[in-house]
């Protein structure tokens, strides 16, 4: 390490967490899958299912949907099973054995030690023939594994292996038999640990290695810029004490680096396995891996594996094609040509999105499912929130499955309210109902006739309401619902290939909603809003929404070891804890701000009114004062407003009444090469006024420093639009935590306000102005949520005057 690395991390002595498991569960397999920690030389540990998984796994990438059995269809069918066999029949049975150093364990599905059988048993729904080869010959290599390990412990010659496959449906069993001698299961034994060991022991080497580089690890800079130490110190005690921790931290400061390192620190003392890093935004994740960059300039060896995990609609190659070995080219031979891929990658210390597109053509994978693999060998994964929060979430699934020891790091959190709402929430459109239905089988129309029937029902008895909230759950349609879901799944499962691609994809939406409706409670509601329909019909969209996602992604947080949920707007404490879920013991630090209130010249400009009905009328005002700022101090600003409709009308009139200002404007769905053209006018010298959405692509997690922006318009308060779903959200959160609108309404809009603001002072050199346009920025009860170092003050429109510009002001960089 050079001379001129910064300091380590200043904190308290380090106790051991006595509250938490150790790093080797009761199961007797490890966190991290394989390996004993840092320093172990004693042995290595691997499941069985892993182990096969590892070494058995071959052939193509299927990922054809076939209906398969719900973890609860799974583990009643087994117990179906075991209740077919004779009084003496033993089921789940814990085996262990070693190989060298290797430490194998798992549950055999059951044994019925009169007749000498074990057996294995597969739960599945349909035609067992469509059941790929490779799937076939993974589950049995487990039996054998198994057959082994029991006749090593039992001092057996030889055993009967039998694996069941049981439909689920028909609650039929299709049982294949073999004989196996004990010397011979010993040989498939030794073979599969021989393939798997040098890798268990190339994974403790670099655990070890990554722990002491870890231990090692200093801060990047000389010194942390104010406030940062403070946040740095908070992070580390959370993963210390295994707690989760709430942290306000100014935009600006480094909250990225800052959590980023002592969690990374924490790491190796605290056995941690994995650390995700979950970003809403795209931003969000560059600055993660930037800072991880910068941290990692350090090592040389032995450093933390560093994973990016991207949309799938974003990685694939070839959306053209469906992903099975049938179809598309990097779906073939998938299994085949992964490790090799995998050898490549995990020397490979960041594997961002570009890294990894260039590793997957080189070995001709696809991207996104070589990501997945991946997963399980990342030791710090930067992704988006549902990777680990959504209800089937990859990451949350992995370390459960192996029962790692996660920290989680959530950037912006403030965005996970909505974000979480939105994963469990779900919609049904009544086109593409109708679609579905035209392109659907002759065997599927009965249930779809009373689908359509149970849904016009519904529709026609809420006929002439509008959009509107349903005082109850509409039983009849949930029941038709889960009789299409039923019959679409036997369809699937007699004829996989004659399902049009609109009915499937209908079915998964169908699916999604019943599921959800499941756990349906004072956490959601449903809703019905009128479509057009042809010939006087009555259709309408149904939605069961969630207003308040704190039962689902509570339990998410406390399955973690520790979690930081960070942010620049957290304010008040008590929404977020209440609408996230946060446990009742988790900490909260709110970090002084480093910037102070003389570099920020902050205006209401009280006389305006950006309200729906006064827009029209605000224009003259707000476009004067716009221009005449930008006569005073001309540069790059960003105008924020409440909607792409009211943004279109500030910037024609303005570019009408100020042509020779250079101005450009956000537009609905823009990409992400759209979206950084906007951002690369933000250029140092540069002229000229942006117009944005407030809380969009803009609004937050863009860093535009020094010059590149000096000021922000902010008109609007932000508030969500009043609507029959806002409406009821205020009333349920009034009932529930007693401040309805502040909820629903107040607080969300001012999150945006503080984080757009935020875009313009980033560190302590930069000096900028932002003006709050709206007459309720006055308001008592809304000064009291802006940050409390802003100096807040009160004119008028005309106070700030018009100018008229300067020739010099429309030169750049004149």
């Amino acid at each position: 390490m050079s001379a001129a690395a910064g300091p380590d991390l200043p904190v308290v002595a380090e106790p051991a967490c006595g509250q938490h498991r150790p790093a080797e569960a009761a199961s007797g397999q490890p966190a991290a899958g394989l390996g004993a920690g840092a320093g172990a030389a004693a042995l290595l540990r691997v499941a069985v299912r892993e182990l096969c998984e590892f070494t058995a796994k071959a052939g193509d990438l299927d990922l054809r949907f076939t209906p398969s059995p719900t973890a609860q269809e799974g583990i009643a069918g087994h117990a179906v099973v075991a209740g077919r066999r004779g009084a003496g029949y033993l089921a789940e049975v814990p085996l262990r054995g070693r190989y060298q150093e290797l430490l194998v364990s798992g549950r055999a599905d059951g044994y019925d030690p009169e007749a000498g059988v074990l057996e294995e048993i597969k739960t599945h729904r349909g035609d067992l023939a469509r059941l790929p080869d490779n799937h076939r010959r993974l589950h049995w290599a487990q039996l054998r594994i198994y057959g082994w390990l029991l006749c090593a412990e039992r001092g057996l010659a030889g055993i009967t292996l039998a694996l069941v496959y049981f439909d689920i449906a028909s609650q039929r069993e299709t049982v294949f038999r073999e004989q196996a001698d004990a010397a011979t299961l010993r040989v498939f034994f030794d073979e599969h640990c021989h393939r798997f060991i040098a890798w268990a022991r190339q994974e403790a080497a670099h655990r070890a290695g990554r722990d002491a580089a870890l231990a090692a690890l200093r801060f990047p800079h000389a010194e942390f810029r104010p406030g940062q130490r403070a946040l740095a110190e908070a992070a580390y005690r959370a993963a210390r004490d295994g707690r989760c921790l709430m942290a306000e931290a100014t935009t600006g400061i480094g909250k990225t680096l800052g959590t980023l390192f002592p969690l990374l620190k924490a790491m190796p003392t605290q056995k941690l396995d994995r650390l995700f890093f979950l970003s809403a935004k795209t931003p969000g994740r560059q600055l993660a891996l930037d800072a991880l960059d910068q941290l990692g300039a350090q090592w040389s060896t032995s450093r933390p594996r560093v994973l990016e995990h991207i949309a799938r609609d974003k990685a694939c190659e070839h959306a053209d094609k469906a992903c099975h070995g049938d179809s598309c080219p990097l779906a073939r031979g998938f299994y085949d040509r992964l490790p090799a891929a995998r050898e490549v990658a995990l020397r490979t210390a960041r594997l961002d999105r570009a890294t990894l597109r260039q590793l997957a053509a080189a070995h001709r994978l696809c991207p996104y499912y070589l990501a997945q693999e991946l997963c399980r060998w990342a030791d710090v994964v930067v992704c988006d929130y549902n990777y680990y929060f959504d209800a089937g979430a990859l990451l949350h699934g992995l370390a459960q499955l192996r029962e790692w020891r996660v920290a989680l790091l959530v950037d912006e959190a403030h965005n996970l309210i909505e974000r979480g709402r939105a994963m469990y929430s779900a919609v049904l459109e009544p086109r593409d109902f109708d679609l579905a239905r035209k392109l659907a089988p002759a065997t599927l129309k009965t249930p779809l006739r009373q689908l359509q029937r149970q849904w016009n029902a519904l529709a026609r008895e809420h006929a002439g309401a509008g959009h509107s909230v349903l005082a109850q759950s509409p039983a009849q349609l949930l029941d038709a619902l889960q009789q299409t879901v039923a019959a679409v799944g036997e369809q699937l499962a007699e004829q996989p290939e004659g399902i049009a691609p609109e009915l499937l994809r209908f079915h998964f939406d169908m699916l999604r909603f019943c599921r959800l409706a499941e756990d349906f409670g004072e956490h959601s509601f449903f809703d019905l809003e009128p479509r057009p329909a042809p010939r006087g019909r009555v259709q309408a969209r149904v939605g069961l929404r969630n207003l308040l996602p704190a039962p689902f992604l509570g339990p998410r947080l406390r399955g973690a070891h520790c979690a930081v949920l960070f942010s620049a707007t957290l304010q008040p404490a008590h929404y977020h804890a209440d609408l996230l879920g946060l446990p009742a013991d988790h900490a909260r630090v709110e970090v002084e701000s480093p910037f102070r209130a003389e570099q920020l010249e902050l205006r209401v400009i009280a006389d305006l009114s950006t309200r729906y009905r006064h827009r029209q009328r605000s224009l003259p005002g707000l476009v004067g004062l716009m221009a005449a700022q930008f006569g005073r101090r001309p540069g790059n600003y960003l105008a924020f407003f409440s909607s792409h409709d009211y943004l279109r009308q500030a910037h024609e009139a303005f570019a009408a009444a100020w042509p020779r200002i250079p101005t450009w404007a956000q537009a609905p769905g823009m990409d992400e090469a759209a979206r950084a053209a906007f951002l690369a006018r933000f250029q140092e010298g540069g002229r000229g006024i942006g117009f944005a959405v407030l809380g969009g692509a803009f609004g937050e997690g863009i860093d535009l420093p020094g010059e590149r922006l000096v000021g922000a318009f902010i008109a609007t308060l932000g508030l969500p639009q009043i609507n029959p779903l806002n409406e009821e959200m205020r009333r349920r959160l009034q009932a529930l935590f007693g401040a309805g609108y502040d909820y629903a309404y107040l607080y969300p809009g001012l999150q945006k306000v503080v984080q757009a603001a935020g875009r313009v002072i980033r560190t302590p050199q930069d000096r900028g102005c932002v003006h709050l346009i709206d007459d309720r920025y006055w308001q008592p009860e809304v000064r009291r949520l802006l940050p409390a170092w802003w100096k807040v003050m009160r004119c008028r429109a005309a106070e700030v005057g018009r100018l008229a510009l300067p020739d010099a002001a429309f030169a750049p960089g004149g």
